[in-house]
């Protein structure tokens, strides 16, 4: 029986670099076409193969489904925690990490600012929820959402943000900080996460913070890029330099 699963593994590791015929698919397992042939059945049956009408086999939906859901299930706060450390360490301000949960946002992670004008004694915001169109981290995350392929069909105002890539609040849920938030693309290109700069407005004018975008963006594609996901390359310039401590590999 473990001979079986080996060869079946083998097999399904061969079909990665495309499709293969049933004298191809015995060669690479080193075993008779009467063999192959079965175990190709045997996977196509539980959807693990294809048989494509040239009678050649290839990768079926089923892998495709479990590979996507095992990345969605790695832990992008473990993965996003080096670069947002990087990141707070470069500009002073807080981070933060959030993801859409119940149409709200959850905040995962954040790392409180630095130096005078920062309330170090001001409650995290890590496990709480807010409202998602009323702060930038939320709104990046809505402008994501699937089943809106057409920027016609959302709100002026996200369509704005899915189109620049990044959204900017001046007065972030009532109170009075200002935040830039942009997002962190999944194995299919959409957000499964968000990370943000805020500051107090007394402290740093918005103006201000939008001049950190490029900082925040690099971030959010070097997180993106670690999670396994599909970023599209715009703003990368290696700032933030940080070292994933777990790297999420797509094969």
């Amino acid at each position: 029986m473990s001979q079986s699963v080996d060869r079946a593994l083998t097999l399904l590791g061969s079909l990665g670099d495309g499709p293969v015929t049933l004298d191809q698919a015995a060669t690479s397992i080193g075993v008779h076409k009467s063999t192959a042939l079965r175990l190709l059945r045997t996977l196509e049956e539980h959807g693990f193969v294809h048989r494509q009408s040239d009678r050649r086999y290839r990768l079926g939906g089923r892998v495709l489904s479990l590979a996507h859901r095992a990345l969605e299930e790695i832990d992008v706060r473990q993965i996003a925690a080096p670069y947002l450390a990087a990141l707070n360490r470069r500009c002073g301000l807080t981070v933060q990490l959030a993801v859409l949960q119940d149409g709200e946002v959850l905040y995962l992670d954040e790392l409180a600012g630095r130096g005078p004008g920062h309330d170090t004694a001001r409650p995290t915001r890590i496990g709480r929820r807010a409202p998602a169109a009323g702060t930038a981290i939320g709104r990046v995350l809505l402008a994501g959402l699937p089943g809106d392929e057409d920027d016609d069909d959302l709100p002026v105002e996200l369509a704005a943000v899915r189109r620049q890539g990044w959204a900017a609040e001046s007065a972030e849920h009532r109170e009075a900080v200002a935040c830039v938030a942009a997002p962190v693309a999944g194995s299919a290109g959409r957000p499964v996460a968000a990370c943000a700069i805020s500051a107090p407005t007394d402290r740093v004018p918005p103006v201000e913070l939008v001049r950190l975008l490029p900082e925040l963006l690099c971030t959010a594609e070097a997180i993106s890029l670690a999670y396994g996901g599909s970023p599209t390359p715009r703003w990368c310039e290696n700032r933030c330099g940080a070292k994933p401590a777990v790297r999420a590999s797509r094969t």
